[in-house]
């Protein structure tokens, strides 16, 4: 039985649980420079302290124009990878590993945030939806085929040439993400971004080597790996975050994730980080605790690659029957760990585990959960 407590080594590194923090977008780099701030020091960090074994960043853009709004942070220059540092020192000082997510969000790029800067004076106005016009600091973007997300601009198609160099702009960025300190990448190939719509039919239309056939669709991700692959250290794991289905009919689905995912782990992915959904937005969705396990659990078994799970996942217990059942390797928190950054801090104690033995700061002994 794996314990939810218990450390799990990917290569040469070892989370010391297995409650991973999520990345979640956090449209904070106010200046719009892609830099991240005090905010993502503070909000990475006190995950950290709370005990979670690996932090996830944010989205991060390989270039600027892959950016989900003009608020997301980068790394595709030295500026950005130096104030990452700063978070990765902390993060490992509470005793942490630290994992960049590295990202394009080709047609699903350049829209308004979902907020504005708080305090900034702009936080009264009704926030704008849809794609942000050129003149007010967007950009034209760029997907597989000149399909438009709903409510959003229409896309330029990518040309041959320009698909093939993507795969360098994310090597590029694993490099500064390895000075940067990180320990882990998790390429982000899920919820409708940049490489999601080259695997997915409904969005990949192209008649190129790109499009197509199975084989062509997942050329662009399978590139991508094999060339982050190639500048990765070969101590640090690779994880890739899927789509398991587009929940729609003639969609991505969870037999090609399947076949992908074997494909990847071929190429040097160390564990495939199953989510669902955001190709298109008409979606048949089965929403529920745990909706997207099964997913991870057939992958898991059927590609003969490490996993985690994401979706829903409240309960300690509940965290600790998934990995029990052999269904992932790692249970990844989203919105349960932004309510409660000290997730594994209950969840060793309603677990079992003496204070003594769960991840505690020592700063915070004095407040351990204890039996009654």
């Amino acid at each position: 039985m794996t314990s939810l407590l218990d450390p799990l080594t990917l290569r040469g590194r070892t989370a010391r649980n297995r409650v991973w923090l999520s990345p979640m977008c956090q449209y904070s780099a106010f200046d719009r420079d892609g830099v991240p701030t005090d905010w993502h020091l503070v909000n990475l960090g006190r995950h950290a302290v709370g005990g979670f074994g690996l932090v996830i960043t944010e989205a991060a853009a390989v270039v600027p124009e892959g950016r989900i709004s003009p608020q997301d942070v980068g790394i595709w220059n030295d500026e950005q990878a130096a104030a990452w540092t700063r978070i990765v020192d902390f993060v490992h000082a509470q005793g942490a590993l630290a994992g960049i997510q590295l990202a394009h969000a080709g047609r699903k790029a350049g829209t308004h945030a979902p907020f504005t800067a708080p305090g900034s004076g702009e936080d009264e106005a009704p926030v704008a939806r849809g794609s942000v016009p050129i003149e007010d600091g967007g950009w034209e973007t760029v997907a597989p085929s000149a399909l438009a997300f709903d409510g959003l601009a229409t896309p330029r198609s990518l040309t041959t040439d320009e698909v093939a160099a993507i795969p360098a702009a994310f090597a590029d960025a694993a490099v500064r993400a390895d000075r940067a300190g990180f320990d882990v990448i998790d390429l982000h190939g899920a919820h409708g971004y940049l490489l999601h719509q080259f695997v997915s039919p409904l969005v990949n239309r192209r008649t190129d080597r790109y499009g197509g056939s199975f084989e062509n669709r997942t050329r662009l991700v399978v590139e991508t790996v094999a060339a982050v692959r190639a500048v990765w250290p070969d101590d640090k794991p690779l994880f890739v975050r899927l789509s398991a289905t587009d929940w729609a009919d003639g969609g991505w689905d969870l037999d090609q994730t399947v076949l992908l995912a074997a494909i990847l782990r071929d190429h040097g992915a160390d564990l495939v980080d199953v989510s669902s959904g955001g190709a298109v937005p008409q979606q048949e969705i089965t929403v529920g605790p745990g909706y997207q396990v099964p997913f991870a659990a057939a992958v898991r078994q059927q590609a003969g690659v490490a996993v985690s799970a994401v979706g829903l996942v409240d309960d300690p217990r509940q965290a600790q029957e998934i990995l029990d059942a052999g269904a992932a390797d790692a249970i990844m928190l989203g919105r349960a760990a932004i309510r409660e950054p000290s997730w594994p801090l209950r969840a060793a104690h309603e677990l079992g585990l003496k204070p003594s033995d769960a991840p505690y700061a020592p700063q915070h002994t004095r407040g351990a959960w204890r039996d009654s």
